[in-house]
């Protein structure tokens, strides 16, 4: 595919700049904050970065291909969209424009149980390819139905989020009022007049709700009802006794998200997951967590052969993607970069971030004289 650059913005970092300037502060803030101080959402890409490759210049070499495989399925490279709750809160559309691009470059897409937009929707703009991430409810019922329909979507993987087992402890959203249940306060309202683009975008597209779950929401409830049934009804967290009725169920790939130790992986082997995506949110629910880096490095090494391992949280550039597949990981995913994308340039925000990785990845690929991406670990320079 041809790739559709802007070239006053060729880095994540540029449309980061870009999107705060676009986007109200108490959105930007629920996109770009971590928890408490901020410790692990810096760690992760810190770490990240202390990896070195080396490049082999001498070997014979013909071409680098960005293709990658991962459950079942070949991507044009190693990254894709992961899960992001609120996202039209953040950029009005923000999913559709995400889910679109995606399908289009052939890349993964991560649709979230409480983000905008519904799994209907999500599968019908990637041709079925839209991968789901349960957020699983404390009803059966409510979870069942929701696994009927993204089966029903076509969707090929359902991903098991099992690292939210509490809200986390995020003090701007709670100054923002951002917190369940959410506040428009005076000072936000403000900010919403001095961003007209976002403002205009939101009224074109209407009022981001849940759409995953209108269904099974109350009708008439007021914004601390509505908190008190999302608070009830989802509780975030997963056993294995809540898991087996999911894996029985479940006819595709499913893939265990928010993995940090050696004895999850251990579990999830056990329990029949066909893949783990080593992940600590974000940086957004334990700010003394292990960075994903090195959790992966612990990992891969030992059960790299038994499952498929996927990693997110800390990754913003080609590099950081080549670092960690030379690291052991089978595939990667980013959430805040492509929100960043779209938040700094609207509807081509997906296709220009997604075209920027692209083109970093496959220069790191070049400059490594690396033919294929399963042959990064070869470039890795130990410790």
């Amino acid at each position: 595919m041809k790739i559709k650059m802007n070239p006053q913005y060729p880095s994540v970092d540029d449309l980061r700049k870009r999107a705060k300037g676009r986007m109200p502060r108490f959105a930007f803030e629920y996109l770009d904050g971590g928890c408490n101080e901020d410790v692990s959402i810096t760690r992760n890409t810190a770490d990240i970065r202390k990896v070195q490759l080396q490049p082999r210049y001498l070997r014979n070499y013909g071409t680098s291909s960005t293709k990658t495989k991962v459950m079942g399925m070949e991507f044009d490279a190693p990254f894709g969209i992961a899960p992001v709750g609120l996202q039209g809160l953040m950029w009005p559309n923000s999913p559709a424009i995400l889910a679109k691009a995606a399908n289009n470059h052939n890349i993964p897409f991560i649709l979230s149980t409480v983000t905008t937009m519904n799994i209907e929707k999500a599968s019908e703009l990637t041709e079925g390819k839209a991968w789901f991430q349960l957020y699983n409810p404390v009803d059966d019922e409510i979870r069942d139905d929701i696994i009927d329909r993204a089966a029903a979507a076509g969707c090929p993987v359902l991903v098991l989020l099992c690292d939210v087992p509490t809200f986390g402890y995020r003090p701007r959203d709670f100054k923002n009022g951002l917190a369940l249940p959410p506040k428009m306060t005076v000072a936000n309202i403000l900010q919403i007049l001095g961003k007209p683009t976002w403002a205009f975008n939101t009224l074109r597209y209407g009022q981001p709700t849940f759409e995953n779950l209108k269904q099974y929401t109350p009708e008439g409830l007021n914004l601390k009802q509505l908190g008190a049934f999302m608070d009830k009804t989802f509780s975030g967290r997963l056993n294995e006794e809540k898991i087996k009725p999911i894996r029985d169920k479940w006819k595709g790939k499913l893939v265990l998200k928010g993995v940090a130790s050696e004895q999850d992986t251990q579990d999830a082997i056990r329990m029949g997951f066909d893949g783990i995506i080593l992940s600590n949110h974000g940086g957004r629910q334990l700010d003394a967590a292990q960075s994903t880096i090195n959790s992966l490095k612990e990992i891969a090494q030992t059960y790299g052969d038994k499952i498929e391992i996927m990693l997110d949280s800390g990754l913003r550039s080609g590099p950081d993607i080549a670092r960690v597949m030379a690291c052991g990981a089978k595939f990667t995913f980013m959430g805040r970069s492509f929100m960043y994308g779209v938040g700094a340039l609207g509807n081509k925000g997906g296709e220009h971030t997604i075209s920027i990785l692209k083109t970093q990845f496959k220069q790191v690929m070049d400059q490594l004289c690396c033919e294929r991406v399963e042959d990064l670990p070869q470039h890795l320079l130990n410790e």
